[in-house]
């Protein structure tokens, strides 16, 4: 959605970094499939892939490495990753200033409880960005202000084919597993925004 949004200001290039979590392989499958699709199809620049990989930062029982989410009905704050965005922000800087982009996006929504998803932090990785680079740096979260549900009706208004999006810690063979968080946070956002939902969960989720 946010590339969709993003794409309305002018050119936009998105970047994806693997850090070595255990869903990425099922993300970048349906990131592939979305933008193929319309309308961002021959919208976007090619996707740049780097990769930060956090093996040595994490143990390697973290959920996030050996495949095991949080369960379903687990709170935003327990499925804190920490130093995420920090990762995220300098290896797509680095990129931006080798590349002559001044602007990243990213796509926090209301409500967020981590300490790197504040305006706070936004601005001062920017300015250190910034000087650190010798590259005017700007970061942006458009997003801030709305809620899941917000997300799923601007994604209805710009012709997003939601079916194709994911957000699932555990992907099954292309499908959402219907047993994680994210999938809880994704039923309940399709309910809220009064659209229905066109997951393929593995398993379905409990109402």
């Amino acid at each position: 959605m946010l590339a969709a949004s993003e794409a309305r200001r002018g050119r936009v290039q998105p970047i994806y970094v693997s850090a070595g979590l255990a869903w990425e392989a099922g993300e970048l499958a349906a990131l592939d499939r979305l933008l193929a699709a319309a309308p961002l199809a021959g919208a976007l620049a090619p996707l740049a892939r780097l990769s930060f990989a956090v093996g040595d930062l994490y143990p390697a029982t973290h959920w996030a490495l050996c495949g095991e989410p949080p369960a379903f009905d687990t709170p935003d704050e327990d499925v804190y990753l920490i130093g995420r965005n920090v990762a995220l922000l300098s290896k797509t800087a680095i990129y931006c200033a080798r590349h002559g982009i001044d602007r990243v996006a990213l796509g926090p929504l209301a409500g967020n409880p981590f300490p790197d998803a504040t305006a706070e932090f936004f601005d001062a990785m920017a300015r250190a960005l910034s000087i650190g680079l010798a590259h005017l740096i700007q970061v942006d979260a458009p997003f801030a202000a709305m809620e899941k549900r917000d997300v799923i009706r601007l994604g209805v208004q710009l012709g997003v084919p939601l079916a194709l999006t994911l957000s699932c810690m555990n992907p099954q063979a292309g499908r959402h597993c219907g047993r994680c968080s994210k999938c809880r946070e994704r039923r309940d956002a399709f309910h809220e925004a009064a659209v229905p939902d066109p997951t393929e969960y593995a398993a379905v989720p409990v109402r």
